[in-house]
């Protein structure tokens, strides 16, 4: 009930100010289990993608929105869970297991999943290769992949930063559905489950126009803290003033 409430209220809001576009919404079907995969560009991606949707999105969000402490620990868990959001732990191993499971049991229920496959936002904008647990949730559960590309929330909302800019209007666009269930019951190796992951982040960049780049979005993130640190050292040694990349901030739901 406090998904609709905070959906009808912030919703109405976000609508009046920012005007967010939408696209394909008739995409997403109307019952059934169904898994919605996005590009991830900016905090605001967990508002403006499920904004247009007629249906509750649900998502795996990082354990740590809902363990905060204090006032601002409470509204973030409070907020968090109001708006769908289920708590996992994303170590790796037994971990990344158990989210697959949490996973599995909402499309089970015949809901819809949110999944960013980048697992983190893009540090730069760009489109970086997805991780295969997506194929593993499409091939076990036999549910359509709608693809979903946010548009411009980057410009809206860049990293590190709290505020967006009101002169940018975010969107989303929605494309036809995946339909993997050919794959069910079959034995998902690596092989499968990267094909099956390339081709929903073929179908997420048709959407959003990006350029897709075949590297994990974290070793990117890592590689232009690395280059900032060294513009850095390199200006405090010369005198002048190094460049800045923009790097994104703790990851987000993967």
């Amino acid at each position: 009930m406090f998904y609709w409430v905070t959906k009808y209220t912030l919703g109405i809001a976000l609508k009046i100010i920012f005007r967010p576009r939408a696209w394909g919404v008739k995409n997403m079907p109307r019952h059934g289990p169904v898994i919605l995969a996005s590009n991830h560009l900016s905090f605001s991606d967990h508002f403006f993608g499920p904004l247009p949707l007629p249906r509750k999105v649900i998502f795996l969000a990082k354990s740590e929105y809902f363990t905060g402490r204090g006032l601002k620990g409470l509204i973030s868990k409070a907020f968090f869970t109001g708006v769908g959001q289920i708590p996992i732990d994303r170590g790796g191993g037994e971990a990344s297991e158990r989210a697959i499971r949490t996973g599995l049991r909402v499309l089970a229920a015949g809901h819809v999943l949110g999944i960013y496959p980048e697992g983190t936002r893009s540090p730069d904008g760009r489109l970086y290769r997805g991780k295969t647990g997506v194929a593993r949730l499409a091939i076990e559960s036999g549910a359509p992949v709608v693809p979903c590309a946010m548009i411009d929330t980057f410009q809206f909302q860049p990293p590190t930063t709290i505020w967006p800019n009101p002169r940018i209007r975010p969107g989303a666009r929605f494309g036809e559905p995946l339909d993997f269930s050919r794959y069910r019951g079959q034995q998902a190796d690596g092989v499968l489950l990267r094909t099956v992951t390339d081709e929903i982040m073929q179908a997420i960049a048709k959407l959003s126009g990006q350029q897709y780049v075949d590297i994990d979005a974290r070793r990117a993130k890592a590689e232009l803290a690395a280059a900032a640190g060294q513009g850095k050292t390199s200006a405090g040694e010369g005198g002048q003033e190094g460049g800045h990349a923009q790097l994104g901030e703790d990851d987000d739901p993967a």
